[in-house]
This record gives C-alpha cells, structure tokens and sequence, in this order.
C-alpha cells in the first residue's frame, strides 16, 4: 500500500496548474449514458475515481476512451447502446457518486438496478433524498439485499421536488434524471455549487432545457433527447483552495493558473483574515506568505456554497495549528469529519474536539510522525501539515487521496516542496 513522504521545512515557489474538477467530472460522466450520441469531456482529471467510474460506465456499454491534446485531457464516452442496467455492488462501493448513474439509466431506458452506495466515511449520507426525488419522478422504487431496483416502465414524469434542505447530490441526481422525464420538473432548494451549474450548461449544450442555473429553484422542461457535445470541466475548486492553504502553511510565493478566484472566495476571505496574501492574476492567484510572520487563528464554518466548503475544512484546520490563538472550526455539512484531528495531533497539534466543534490551539512547531488517512480530504490535510512539521512525515493509506487530487507529488515537488512516493508495504 502506498504511502507518501514529506520532508518539512521547505518553502514553496512556484507555479501549479490546477486541474479540471473531480466533483462535476465524475457527473459529467454520468451523463453520456442520457445519449447515445458522443460526449467528449475536456480538461479532465486523471483520478481513482473518474477511472472507477469509466469502468462501470464500461459495464453498462458506454465506451470510454482518453487521450490527450497539447496540454489538455480528453474523454470521450459513447452510449451507442445501453447494453446492460445493472450496476453491481463490487463497482460502485468504490465511489459513492457512481450511484448517480440510477437516474440516467432510469431516465433513457426505463429501469435499473443500482446498489447502494460506499465511499469515504464521513457520516451517513443516505440516499433517501435521491430515491424520493426519483419516485416524485414516476419512478417505481424497492429496496432489496443492498440494491435499489427501480423501474419506470412509461417514462419519468415532470414534478415538483422541495427537497427538506439542501443537498448536493440529490440535485444533481433529479437534474440528470429530469432532463429526459416529459413535462415541467421544479427543484425547489436546489444546491448552488459550480459543479451543479456546470452540469446544467453542459446538459443544455447536449440539448436540454434547464433554467435557474445557479439558483436555489432549477426549473427542467424535459425534452425527448439528448444530443452530443464537447464539454470543457470547470477547475477544481478543492484543489485549487488546497494548494493555497499549501502555500500558506509552507510559506513562499506560488501562483495557481487554470483556475477561477471566484470559486474560493470564502478561502480567500479566511486566508486574508489569518495574515495571507491573495492576489487575483490573469487566469487564477497567487498566494504568498512570509514565513517569519506567524499566521493569526481565524474561526470558520463550513456551509453550503457559496459559504466555506467542506471539502476545504481539513486543511484548514492543519493551517490553523500553527496559528497564534485558538480557532473555531465548525462542521456544518457532514457529521463524523474531524477524523484528521488526532492524526494532526500526532505531530503535536493541539485540538479539542466537541460534537461538530473544533477548537485549535496554535503551537510554535509541529513534528514529524508516521499518521494515517481516514478520507480523501483528511489525507491532504496531513501532507500540508507534513510541509511545515520538522523531520520527515509519512502519510499512509494514500489512496484515499489518489481519488481526488491528480499529480499532487509532481505539483508540489515542482515548487520545492521534498514530497516523494513510497511503493511497496507499510
């Protein structure tokens, strides 16, 4: 099992690209199965999770071939034919959002059978959200030994769909399955992340008619078919915001291209807060910071978007270790997500954790240990915190962070951070 090691200390100076987004890819994806025309996504991310989902998009019949062009990424997905409904257990519990494919299924051929979803622990995330919007659909839905078996022999209808709160999967769900369902579909408290607004725009390049776009109200006239189209992905805003708290731990001076400052302005505001400069540039930011100024603790809390992301609160928090003061971090989106803490404690950070509330203390230094990822965003936040410890941090269990951030040894090892691969047993 692999593991990654990071040597502190170093500054970092540089440039990064960031790459296409892994949260509106893995959907993106999703809906070549509403065509049986081509979908040629570029600015695509080479991940653990759009490769698990092209192999079960693969089983279900739609092509999946890659390539590159200059300095860009391609995949193009082709559903000539659904040759198969059935998306078995052993694929998609490797990555909960290939649960997203129900819909599509539902939608272009009438039924579908779907297991129930795995992926990161951090917190229950049912379901039910996605299979009430479905049933408000049309859709007939039974849940047996681990798979939703749903069926929709005339076809999805168009509803209204209040969701109780927001939910970000469960929009992005109905949105796919709404596009081909007949008559007017309304999603009433609709997520308004840049992933969703990205799908939208893409399923109306393909030919549907979606309205409300960044919204919290998606208004969806369905339509009989989709066509083909080539799709830019937007930047991934994770990443991006990931490698400017990297900076700001390490200190240095490191610009960030392909990207959209617009996406982390709520990062942005809690970096310029803790002593960092953000600066927008022509197709991105440049983040730099003096490591001889000591950062200032800055409390957050995570919110739907455009509110601080969930995704970014694990490195935020490593950040928050070495600051002066004590931070408050709450946890507002998913339950069971402070399962960093003790791993960051081990290189000496001190935290106190209470239900959804973190309270940093900063401390002078952190030190070097062997620590463990419990989830893709975790898994990051200790390789940030490894860039400032001193000595040698080992972060095992890697591949959790192998599905979300592409090249991250080769990104960081290029602005001079010492971060190196370890192949082989731990």
């Amino acid at each position: 099992m692999d593991r990654i090691a990071i040597q502190g200390g170093a500054l970092l100076n540089g440039t990064i690209p960031v790459s296409g987004a892994k949260n509106s890819a893995i959907k993106l994806m999703s809906a070549a199965i509403l065509t049986d025309q081509p979908l040629v996504l570029t600015n695509m991310p080479r991940l653990a999770d759009t490769a698990f989902l092209g192999q079960l998009l693969a089983r279900l019949g739609v092509s999946v071939e890659e390539g590159n062009g200059g300095d860009d990424q391609w995949t193009r997905l082709h559903g000539a034919e659904i040759t198969s409904t059935f998306a078995p257990y052993d694929l998609v519990r490797k990555m909960r959002a290939s649960f997203n494919v129900l819909g599509p299924l539902l939608a272009r051929t009438g039924e579908a059978k779907v297991s129930l979803p795995g992926g990161c622990t951090i917190g229950a995330r049912p379901v039910d959200l996605h299979l009430q919007a479905l049933e408000a659909l049309g859709a007939e839905i039974e849940l047996a030994e681990g798979y939703v078996n749903a069926r929709a022999p005339k076809g999805l209808k168009g509803a209204e769909i209040d969701f109780p709160f927001v939910s970000v999967g469960a929009t992005e769900h109905a949105l796919l399955a709404a596009v081909l369902a007949q008559g007017t579909t309304v999603i009433r408290k609709a997520a308004r992340e840049p992933e969703i607004g990205d799908l939208a725009h893409c399923l109306n390049a393909m030919g549907a008619r979606v309205s409300g776009i960044d919204s919290d109200v998606l208004t969806i006239e369905g339509v009989a078919s989709l066509h083909g189209t080539t799709w830019s992905v937007i930047p991934d805003r994770i990443e991006m915001g990931t490698y400017a708290v990297a900076a700001a731990m390490a200190g240095g001076d490191v610009t960030l291209t392909k990207s959209r400052p617009l996406l982390i302005g709520a990062l942005t505001d809690k970096l310029r807060a803790a002593g960092v400069t953000v600066e927008e540039t022509a197709d991105g930011v440049r983040v730099r910071r003096d490591p001889a100024v000591r950062l200032q603790a800055t409390d957050l809390e995570t919110e739907v978007y455009p509110g601080f992301a969930t995704d970014l609160q694990a490195q935020f928090m490593a950040l928050m270790t070495l600051a002066e003061g004590e931070s408050v971090i709450q946890e507002k989106i998913f339950e069971n997500r402070f399962m960093h803490a003790p791993e960051l404690a081990r290189l000496g950070a001190q935290i106190a954790v209470h239900g959804g509330e973190a309270r940093v203390t900063g401390v002078d230094h952190l030190v070097a240990a062997p620590v463990m990822a419990t989830d893709l965003r975790a898994s990051v936040s200790l390789v940030i915190a490894g860039l400032a410890a001193r000595g040698e941090t080992v972060v095992g269990r890697v591949y959790h962070l192998d599905r979300g951030f592409e090249r991250l040894e080769e990104k960081l090892t290029a602005c001079g951070a010492q971060v190196r691969r370890l192949k082989g047993p731990e």
